[in-house]
């Protein structure tokens, strides 16, 4: 009887830990490129004190680079789950 290779599963632990945030990462990335498809908003945001909103529906993707960058990262998450769901059944 052999016992546990714990070097093995040290190793499948860290790459399920960086593979999980590395989809995370990317369903992120892809939410901050579907924002920049939102309307500006009409005339300039302001606070109660008048100071204005920094980072309040203002991107500097233009619509087509944030819907790109959002197309590119749901591909590159969905592509690593379907492979790890290709190892595990096949």
């Amino acid at each position: 009887m052999s016992g546990i290779n714990w070097g093995a599963l040290g190793i499948v632990a860290l790459v399920s830990l960086a593979v999980g945030v590395i989809v995370v990462v990317l369903v992120s990335l892809a939410m901050v490129g579907l924002s920049a498809r939102e309307a500006a908003p009409e005339g300039e945001l302001v606070s109660a004190d008048d100071t204005p909103l920094i980072g309040k529906n203002t991107s500097a993707m233009s619509p087509a680079v944030g819907t790109t960058v959002a197309a590119i990262c749901l591909l590159a998450a969905a592509a690593i789950v379907l492979y790890g769901l290709y190892i595990i059944a096949f």
